[in-house]
């Protein structure tokens, strides 16, 4: 019965590296919903249809706990899984997203300072960050800048660069304005971003800590496991490892090496 992570395409596999890391003795069984991918300018309903697919795999998989690794997905489907979908057809089961340890991270860190946030137009239209914020932390001052070139560079391996330079300066300045000066912290809130953190961390100022969603989510799954022993019980411990993608194999074999730093094999799957 092994752990599921579930991502619309690569960038949870950001998540998942860390998790492996944290958790290295749990079977662990990824989905990329790479045929479908970007779901950042998807419909709310799409994004729920798909990400309810994709977690009904991952169940019929064997996994009793999955993880929502993307933030579209968390900030649109997340809720709405939890509440409707779970207890008519799955009561012994979970599903967990990324945005409420995120941002549980982001009002510990600085619970009265000015922060920002990068992410996907899907993410900031959602508000769900400045939603989670006004109940943990309702002095922080939030911006939200959405960053839709990020995830292409990055899926394309253009990881540094002067392409990749111009448009983090043309990001970090709309943040700056947005702002209204520089900020004490910036939450990477896309899986995808932190393949980009070295040209980031030149570009923004020491001052500001840059927060990135993978070390805060790992940390918070191991203390939800300690706080649910039922569940955690349940998840098997092989070392164990399958990557499951919607689209052509060798493609996903490919950027998850990047993603991962080594070779993986992966699986292709209807949903």
């Amino acid at each position: 019965m092994p752990l599921g992570l579930f991502d619309s395409g690569f960038g949870g596999l950001t998540v998942y590296r860390k998790v492996r890391e944290q958790l290295p003795a749990y079977d662990m069984l990824y989905l990329g919903d790479t045929a479908r991918t970007p779901y950042g300018n998807r419909s709310f309903e799409a994004i729920l249809r798909f990400t309810t697919e994709g977690v009904e795999h991952l169940f019929a998989q064997g996994c009793p706990l999955v993880v929502i690794a993307c933030n579209t997905a968390s900030a649109k489907a997340l809720r709405t899984i939890q509440q409707k979908l779970l207890p008519v057809k799955y009561l012994d089961r979970r599903v967990l997203g990324i945005i409420r340890p995120s941002a549980e991270a982001l009002a510990q860190e600085a619970p009265e300072s000015r922060v920002a946030l990068w992410a996907t137009e899907g993410t900031v239209r959602s508000e769900s960050y400045a939603l989670e914020l006004e109940k943990l932390a309702p002095h922080i001052r939030l911006t939200q800048v959405a960053c839709p070139l990020l995830v292409p560079l990055v899926e394309n391996g253009e990881l540094a660069g002067a392409g990749l330079e111009y448009f983090l300066e043309q990001y970090w300045r709309e943040t700056l304005e947005r702002a209204g000066g520089v900020p004490d912290a910036l939450l990477l809130a896309c899986t995808h971003y932190p393949l980009l953190y070295p040209a980031i961390r030149r570009l923004v100022p020491a001052s500001t800590k840059i927060l990135v969603q993978a070390d805060l989510v790992a940390p918070a799954l191991t203390d939800y496991l300690t706080r649910h022993a039922d569940f955690d019980k349940r998840l098997t411990r092989g070392e164990s490892e399958r990557f499951l993608t919607t689209d052509q194999t060798e493609s996903f074999a490919k950027l998850a090496s990047l993603f991962l730093g080594r070779n993986i094999v992966a699986e292709q799957v209807e949903l």
